[in-house]
């Protein structure tokens, strides 16, 4: 437990941080979103073990009360971003993900020309696709829900390039 605790959590602190810092730049958002949150979780156990192995010096910490002003400042800086996160105002989210939520609740005849389709070629679309679709009143989300299968899924197989269909040339 002592021999690894501290050199697990460095390394792991190291691919946390770097996937972290790409994150937050969006370098290459996809690659490292997995990583951060996979690798973060596994950083947990070395932890354990590090806090284990500094468990006194840890106990001095608190009993001078030099930890608990980092634990206080810490809880006070992250408290807003899970705010901000909950009201669902503009910072609220990412834009691309505001969209796709509200595209998620239109009807398939509303979709049709942002999706450069008709509805009947939608509807056809997920029907083959194995969704149970009977209107093209319907939303991506209520054709999941009855599908058994989230929103984002059948709003993602009416995207031109999942039914084999080109862009109108402009």
């Amino acid at each position: 437990m002592h021999r690894y605790g501290t050199p697990l959590t460095a390394g792991l602190f190291a691919v946390s941080a770097i996937s972290g810092v790409a994150l937050f730049f969006h370098w290459s958002s996809r690659s490292f979103h997995a990583m951060h949150e996979w690798l973060s979780m596994l950083l947990l156990a070395p932890f354990v073990l590090h806090v284990c192995k500094n468990w006194r010096p840890l106990v001095a910490y608190a009993q001078r009360r030099t930890l608990l002003i980092p634990l206080v400042l810490s809880v006070v800086v992250a408290v807003p971003f899970a705010v901000m996160a909950n009201m669902g105002g503009p910072r609220g989210g990412r834009p691309a993900t505001q969209a796709v939520s509200l595209m998620t609740q239109a009807r398939l005849v509303d979709l049709a020309p942002v999706l450069q389709s008709t509805p009947e070629a939608l509807l056809l679309h997920l029907q083959q696709k194995g969704y149970k679709a009977s209107s093209v009143e319907e939303s991506p989300s209520a054709i999941g829900t009855a599908s058994a299968a989230p929103a984002n899924e059948v709003l993602n197989a009416m995207l031109p390039a999942q039914r084999g269909a080109r862009p109108a040339k402009k």
